[in-house]
């Protein structure tokens, strides 16, 4: 569960239209109406994005009249399902993808199962990619292609940062010509493994 304070609030004198806020934002609150930069406050997550990049300082981050609650319930989802996407995509359930926010894999994992298909929609529902906005958008990616799907970034936007090679990834080539060289790829993976296979607590209390 995150609890959102803050709201983006827009200085329509100071703003040019010239659409860096909405690109930057990692759940598509802000839009440009008239050439004046119009928030969501019910989409916006209060991190700021907008107002760290505006060329024109014409955003300002307020205190929210009432603080928003954004959590995704596991209730009323098998959680196996919701364990075996994670473990699809080599997450142990309860590891935490993304710093800034504390959210686990497997909430984003729930995310995905009750609908949401891309980032942004994940980001809206969970508070992921709400912090720092740059490194968790690889385990989402790798959660949605561990669902089957592959969405496209958006045409006009600067909230995607890419997908790295993951520890499973690397080549057979690279494994041989940096092996010996202090790199253990493979005794790296096995470790790897093993925190995915971990049980969680939600699959003790199971058995």
């Amino acid at each position: 569960m995150k609890v959102v304070n803050l709201l983006a609030q827009v200085d329509a004198e100071k703003c040019i239209g010239c659409k860096t806020c909405e690109r930057v934002c990692p759940v598509l609150a802000v839009k440009i109406v008239d050439r004046v930069a119009v928030v969501d406050e019910e989409r916006c997550r209060g991190c700021a994005a907008c107002e760290q990049r505006c060329p024109q300082y014409a955003v300002t981050m307020v205190k929210r009249a009432e603080p928003l609650v954004v959590k995704v319930d596991l209730e009323g989802l098998d959680y196996k399902e919701i364990a075996s996407l994670c473990r699809k995509a080599n997450f142990n359930p309860e590891q935490i993808i993304c710093y800034c926010t504390a959210t686990r894999a497997e909430e984003v994992a729930a995310a995905i199962l009750r609908g949401a298909k891309t980032p942004e929609e994940i980001s809206l529902v969970t508070g992921v990619r709400t912090g720092c906005k740059v490194e968790c958008i690889q385990p989402v990616l790798r959660l949605l292609r561990a669902a089957g799907i592959n969405p496209e970034p958006p045409a006009k936007g600067w909230q995607w940062y890419g997908i790295t090679v993951t520890a499973w990834e690397v080549p057979a080539e690279v494994k041989e010509k940096h092996g010996k060289r202090g790199f253990y790829f493979d005794e790296d993976i096995k470790v790897l493994d093993q925190v995915v296979a971990t049980a969680t607590s939600e699959e003790r209390s199971d058995s």
